[in-house]
């Protein structure tokens, strides 16, 4: 099976190693598409110094009150909302302050919707619509660099004075050009010449994994590895919040439980109300002491 090769330049250019792909045995096939995946996550790895400047500037805006609000266009938009989607269940998030913008609207999440991500004027509008303000933090990706919906908006964005993080796989787009904070994943040719929906989405998802967990971890959603700040909303969640609570306090599942019962399914209050041994009030008002930091709560 042939080495994957560095990539040499644009998502759009076809790759001579896949000129016969049509060819391949299925397992050459297999091999191939799991080592571009591979490759991928490894583009992901030489963008960190961008990633992490992100983090921490991402954090200090959504500390402030701003709202994290993704931005993109067909593959990017959708990876881009399913990244926001993923925040209020798993960290409880506010959902009004995790939105997503997509080009050509809700509707273009499962059908194409011609055009959509050529309008730069829609990009204002929508932003316009849910009031981008200076504390928030704009996330825009576009695997070409210079889808002009995304571009516009994080342009439009940064001029109001929000924070802009342009996520894009190709060097020299505008995308990267207008942000605050560019992160570059040059990806190169893609297995199928143009698919961005598999190197290039691929690692803007690696990407957002690691921007918006890390967000979350520096803002105090998690605790000794674990999601502390989740909602227990059905049977499993519930099951994995008792276990939390237990783990973090030391207690028997029954006292984890009914701890768990009294704080209404919060699992850092009733683990402050084990662990300090003091009723639901004054654990809240550890917590609200902390500023909801259950590490500093604890103290």
């Amino acid at each position: 099976m042939r080495d994957e090769t560095k990539a040499a330049t644009s998502s759009e250019t076809a790759s001579a190693r896949y000129a016969s792909i049509e060819n391949w045995s299925t397992r050459e096939l297999v091999t191939g598409i799991i080592e571009s995946q591979f490759a991928a996550i490894g583009a992901v790895q030489q963008a960190s110094p961008a990633l992490t400047k992100a983090i921490d500037a991402a954090a200090e805006r959504l500390r402030d009150g701003g709202r994290l609000i993704y931005m993109g266009a067909g593959t990017s938009g959708r990876i881009a909302t399913q990244d926001g989607a993923e925040l209020p269940p798993t960290f409880n998030w506010p959902y009004e302050r995790a939105i997503s913008l997509m080009a050509g609207g809700e509707r273009a999440l499962k059908h194409a919707i011609e055009g959509a991500e050529d309008s730069e004027e829609a990009a204002i509008i929508d932003l316009q619509a849910v009031n981008v303000a200076a504390n928030d933090v704009v996330i825009g990706l576009a695997a070409s660099g210079n889808t002009p919906y995304t571009a516009s908006g994080l342009a439009h964005a940064r001029s109001i004075g929000a924070l802009t993080i342009g996520i894009l796989n190709n060097a020299g787009g505008r995308v990267g050009a207008v942000s605050e904070i560019p992160v570059l994943i040059e990806t190169g040719p893609e297995l199928l010449a143009g698919s961005t929906r598999m190197k290039a989405g691929t690692a803007q998802k690696a990407a957002l994994n690691c921007l918006s967990t890390g967000v979350m971890i520096k803002l105090g959603f998690v605790y000794r590895g674990l999601m502390v700040e989740m909602r227990p909303t059905n049977v499993k969640l519930r099951e994995r919040a008792i276990l939390m609570v237990a783990e973090l306090t030391g207690a028997e599942r029954a006292a984890a439980e009914a701890a768990l019962d009294e704080a209404e399914g919060v699992i850092k209050l009733a683990t402050v109300m084990l662990s300090k041994s003091i009723g639901k009030a004054d654990a809240q008002a550890a917590l609200d002491r902390a500023n909801g930091n259950l590490r500093q709560a604890l103290i």
